[in-house]
């Protein structure tokens, strides 16, 4: 998160904001870290994004987290374009390498109380985040298809340098691609996407251009080999500077 730019207030992020805006920014993603039951701590910046959508018409994501439907339906009412989720399909997951206190259930009245607000959601499935290995993914996939998602995005998970996960290494690029493949399957007429998370170098380039062979409709920054193959492919390709849970938008457009 050091990367980003902080708005500890609803004040700090309604000026960031318009600040943004002067900059011809046309959109922001909202995260933050969350609280021990999974939560991300919106909603005393509800007011604070509807005046951001009135008053600069900026395109709003925001990661939720454990969501209920009364917030699910408060961010809904603030104009919240999208919300992103990350999905977690295994229990021993999320206690072990989240440490939070909640379960797979969870996450799936998440994606219910996202559904019955009729709010935009963007699911999120984390490739090798238990140590590496495939543990739970199939099961967040499984959970998410009993939805409408307008989207669906995974990532991989990535060595960190500083945290505890710095030493293991990452899902092996086919590993990846069969859970985009799974996806592709279970979701065929949902835009899929290859997001921003996941290892870099050679094991990026190989896991890009088996996400074109397993049928994704974008890649978030895609390695040269991926585009060269898609080219020799044949298929159309189009540049966008948008975050990739915007594809949705995007296929709506076409």
């Amino acid at each position: 998160m050091e990367t980003m730019y902080p708005a500890r207030t609803p004040e700090e992020l309604y000026s960031l904001c318009g600040k943004l805006k002067s900059e011809r920014a046309v959109g922001c993603l909202i995260s933050g870290g969350c609280l021990p039951d999974g939560s991300v701590p919106l909603d005393r910046f509800a007011e604070a994004i509807r005046r951001i959508k009135a008053d600069f018409g900026l395109t709003v994501f925001a990661h939720v987290g454990i969501v209920d439907f009364e917030r699910a339906l408060r961010l809904k009412e603030a104009g919240v374009d999208a919300a992103l989720i990350d999905v977690l399909g295994a229990d021993e997951t999320i206690r072990e390498v989240y440490n939070l206190n909640v379960t797979v259930e969870d996450y799936e009245d998440a994606l219910k109380a996202l559904s019955q607000a009729r709010l935009p959601f963007v699911p999120h499935v984390i490739v090798g985040l238990h140590y590496g290995k495939l543990k739970g993914e199939l099961h967040a996939l499984q959970m998410i298809s009993r939805y409408r998602p307008s989207a669906l995005v995974i990532i991989a998970f990535m060595p960190i340098h500083g945290t505890a996960m710095a030493q293991v290494e990452p899902s092996k690029p086919l590993d990846i691609a069969r859970v985009l493949a799974a996806a592709r399957v279970m979701f065929p007429e949902k835009p899929l996407a290859l997001g921003c998370m996941r290892p870099k170098g050679k094991h990026r380039a190989e896991t890009d251009v088996l996400a074109v062979k397993a049928g994704v409709d974008a890649i978030a920054f895609p390695s040269e080999e991926a585009v060269k193959f898609a080219e020799k492919q044949g298929f159309k390709i189009s540049f966008s500077s948008f975050c990739c849970s915007q594809i949705y938008l995007d296929f709506l457009k076409a």
